[in-house]
């Protein structure tokens, strides 16, 4: 993909998050809207949105495919710079840092719906994460989603995500997940989603652990140890 820049350093993608411009977006918009043309200027207001067009040092991709830029609000554009830090660092080594994330945000900017990563390995482009495959490097980087945010629903070929507190909630899709990480990640076939909470401390315990998973250490080493296994960065 001849326009898809050489990316940085996965030291640097750890560091630095990819200037862009920014923009005040206002007025009606569809629910998924389309991208306001990047300023070289940003408002400030309670209500301001400001436009990207990266995630870190990954460029944006329309789920068309073509290039683009998107409003955001800025915490959520913070924290998915925080998240994709996250998902490179614990990738297996041979996969340099992320070049493209696919996806769209809804109206407000608060919701970011991922469909798809991109990363660079021997100057190649390569899948990490294709919403519509249910493999495991789906459920791992659903689990790198819900260590960074509290909502986190697929929908419709996408997995939308959203600034809420993070940890363990309790919420039916946090249990549909763990019940879903423990078959598909760690072979708990049995897991179901009446039975999530044994199977996933089970989980914790081979990875060495000893918190419980409705806890907030449970949570954060459960999400990141099925992230590591789910991409074979480690096995436990």
């Amino acid at each position: 993909m001849s326009d898809t820049p050489i990316g940085l350093s996965r030291r640097g993608i750890l560091v630095t998050a990819a200037a862009a411009s920014a923009v005040t977006v206002s007025g009606t918009t569809p629910a998924f809207a389309t991208p306001a043309t990047v300023s070289a200027t940003e408002t400030a207001g309670a209500t301001s949105l400001v436009t990207r067009d990266r995630i870190a040092a990954a460029v944006i991709r329309s789920p068309g495919g073509g290039l683009t830029a998107l409003p955001f609000q800025v915490d959520l554009h913070d924290r998915l710079g925080a998240w994709l830090a996250f998902w490179s660092a614990n990738s297996p080594s041979n996969w340099h840092e992320p070049v493209e994330v696919t996806g769209r945000t809804d109206a407000t900017g608060a919701v970011f719906a991922l469909t798809a990563i991109r990363y660079r390995r021997h100057d190649q482009a390569h899948d990490g994460f294709v919403a519509g495959r249910a493999d495991r490097t789906y459920w791992a980087t659903l689990a790198s989603l819900h260590h960074h945010f509290g909502r986190v629903e697929p929908v419709g070929g996408a997995v939308h995500v959203s600034g809420a507190a993070t940890g363990y909630t309790g919420s039916p899709d946090q249990h549909a997940f763990i019940a879903s990480a423990c078959r598909e990640l760690w072979g708990y076939r049995a897991a179901a989603d009446t039975d999530w909470h044994g199977a996933a401390n089970r989980a914790l315990r081979r990875a060495g652990q000893g918190a419980d998973i409705v806890s907030r250490a449970g949570w954060a080493a459960f999400t990141r140890t099925s992230l590591r296994l789910g991409l074979d960065t480690e096995s436990y």
